[in-house]
C-alpha cells in the first residue's frame, strides 16, 4: 500500500482510513481481499452513473460537480470496454477500485460520489445487474441447446431404438422421442431461469449500509433509470439477503444434474457397446497409451462439473444460514461460487449444442423382446386381465429362451401355447417399428408423437 493509496487523515485504506492509526498487516490484507469481483467493474460503474444522476437531479450534489464525476465515470467506463483498466493490489475490491480511480482523474472530490450510498448495496446491486445479464444469456444457450435436440429428433424420428428402464431394453421408441426427453427438461429449465429473473428485477440501491439514508435519495429513480422493475421494500432486507444467488445456482445445479445425464447417454452411446453415436474428431479427445481410443471427454468433464456445482449451491445456502442481519463479511464469499456455477452451465450448453450437432447418430435396432408388452396389449384387448396376459407372454419368453429362440422367431403354436386367445396373426406384433408406430398414446414415444412434440418445441421457442 503505497502513501497515495490513503487519505490525509489516517493510514489505512482509501474507504475506511480515517479510523486507524495504522494500516493493514500484509497477512491480513491479503486473506481478506477478494479479487474475484472485479468482473463486476461495469456493474459498479453502470450503479455508479445511475446513483450520480439521482443525486444531482435531487439537488444532494451540484450540477458542475456532478458532470465532473460523470466525465469521470465514463473515462473510466472506457477504460473498462477497452480492457484498459488498472487494477491496483491496494484496491478492496472493485468499488475501491472505482472510487480510487476516480480520485486520480477528479481529485478528492470523487468521494462525493459514495453519498448516501454503502458497498453493501453497492454489491447487492452489482450482483442482480450481473445475474440479470447472465440468466438472459444462460436462457439464450439453453434454447440454442433445444433447437439442436429437436433438429435431431426431426432427422432421428423414423429411427426406432428401445427405450432403457434399470439400463435394460424396455419398449421400441422412436430415437427422436428420446431426445426430446432431454429437450423438455431444458424447457423446464428455461423456464426456472425465466420465473427467477423476475424476483432478480429488484434495485437495491439506496438501502445503504442496511438502515437507508437521511439523505433525500430517491431509490425509485435509480431503479428506473438501471433498468430495474422495483425497488427494494426493506433496506435491511435489500442489503443481507442472497436468496436470489442461491436460486441461480441452484437453477444452474438442476440444468447440469439434467445435462449430465445426457452426458452420461453419450458416453454410452459412443461405446462400442453400443455404438450408437460418433462424436466429430473435433469434440473428441485420443489416449496418451492407446491409439484406438476416441474418448467422448466433454460428456465426461460436464457429469464430473455437475458435481462441482451442486457444491456451489451448497456453499451458497450454508454461507448464508447462520447468519445475523444485516451484512456480514462472510457475503463476500457468494461470487467466487455463483460466478462458477453460472460459468460453468453457460460453457456446459454450449459444449453440448456443438456436440451433438457434429455428433454422426446411427443406434442399432432394438430386440425383438422389446415388443412383448405389444402381445400382452393383444389379448387385454380381447378381455383377458393384465396380469394373466403378462404372465402367458412372460412363460412365452422363458420357454423360447429355455429353447435358445429369440421372440421373433416364435410361431403361431408357440402363442398357442401360451394363451389360447392369441391368434396367429399376433405374430405381425413382434415388429420393433411397427410397435414404436402403435405407441400413439399422448405424449408417446411413435414417430408420429415426435413430429407433434418438436412442433409445439418450436412453437414454445
Amino acid at each position: 500500500m503505497t502513501a497515495s493509496d490513503r487519505p490525509a487523515t489516517g493510514t489505512g485504506p482509501i474507504m475506511w482510513g480515517g479510523r486507524f492509526g495504522q494500516p493493514p498487516d500484509p497477512l491480513m490484507w491479503d486473506y481478506t481481499v477478494d479479487r474475484s469481483d472485479r468482473r463486476l467493474l461495469i456493474y459498479d460503474l453502470r450503479g455508479s452513473r445511475a446513483h450520480l444522476d439521482m443525486l444531482v437531479a435531487r439537488g444532494v450534489l451540484g450540477a458542475e460537480l456532478g458532470a465532473r464525476l460523470r466525465e469521470g465515470i465514463d473515462r473510466v467506463d472506457r477504460e473498462a470496454e477497452a480492457g484498459a483498466f488498472v487494477f491496483l493490489d491496494s484496491d478492496e475490491d472493485v468499488h475501491s477500485a472505482v472510487e480510487r480511480r476516480l480520485r486520480e482523474l477528479v481529485g478528492a472530490e470523487a468521494g462525493a460520489l459514495h453519498t448516501a450510498r454503502s458497498r453493501n448495496d453497492q454489491i447487492a446491486l452489482d450482483l442482480r445487474l450481473y445475474m440479470r445479464d447472465e440468466v438472459a444469456a444462460i436462457v439464450e444457450g439453453l434454447v440454442a441447446l433445444v433447437r439442436v435436440l429437436a433438429d435431431l429428433a426431426d432427422v432421428q424420428a423414423e429411427t426406432i431404438v428401445p427405450a432403457f428402464t434399470h439400463l435394460q431394453q424396455a419398449q421400441p421408441i422412436s430415437f427422436g422421442h428420446q431426445l426430446l426427453a432431454h429437450a423438455w427438461g431444458l424447457i423446464r429449465d428455461r423456464g426456472r431461469f425465466l420465473d427467477l429473473a423476475k424476483r432478480i428485477d429488484e434495485s437495491p440501491l439506496g438501502a445503504g449500509a442496511g438502515g437507508g439514508s437521511s439523505v433525500p435519495i430517491d431509490p425509485e429513480v435509480t431503479a428506473e433509470s438501471l433498468g430495474f422493475a422495483a425497488t427494494f421494500a426493506n433496506s435491511v432486507d435489500a442489503v443481507a439477503s442472497r436468496d436470489i444467488a442461491c436460486e441461480l445456482a441452484f437453477c444452474c445445479a438442476r440444468s447440469m444434474v439434467g445435462l449430465s445425464r445426457l452426458a452420461e447417454e453419450i458416453v454410452l452411446w459412443s461405446s462400442a457397446e453400443f455404438g450408437w453415436v460418433t462424436l466429430s474428431d473435433t469434440m473428441s479427445t485420443g489416449s496418451s497409451a492407446l491409439p484406438q481410443k476416441k474418448n467422448p471427454d466433454p460428456a465426461e468433464l460436464a457429469r464430473g462439473r455437475a458435481a462441482s456445482v451442486i457444491g456451489d449451491l451448497t456453499t451458497l445456502l450454508t454461507l448464508e444460514k447462520g447468519l445475523p442481519l444485516s451484512y456480514a463479511r462472510d457475503l463476500q464469499e457468494d461470487k467466487r461460487a455463483l460466478f462458477h456455477a453460472v460459468d460453468t452451465l453457460r460453457a456446459t450448453a454450449g459444449i453440448f449444442t456443438e456436440m451433438l450437432a457434429t455428433a454422426g447418430f446411427h443406434p442399432p435396432s432394438p430386440r425383438p423382446e422389446t415388443s412383448a408388452l405389444d402381445l400382452a396389449e393383444a389379448l387385454i384387448r380381447r378381455g383377458v386381465p393384465f396380469r394373466t396376459a403378462h404372465e402367458a407372454v412372460g412363460l412365452l419368453l422363458s420357454r423360447l429362451g429355455a429353447e435358445g429362440r429369440s421372440l421373433d422367431q416364435a410361431l403361431a403354436s408357440d402363442l398357442e401355447a401360451a394363451h389360447p386367445r392369441f391368434l396367429p396373426a399376433d405374430l405381425e406384433l413382434i415388429d420393433p417399428a411397427a410397435s414404436a408406430a402403435r405407441r400413439s398414446s399422448p405424449g408417446g414415444g411413435s414417430p408420429a408423437s415426435v413430429r407433434e412434440q418438436i412442433a409445439e418445441l418450436r412453437n414454445q421457442l
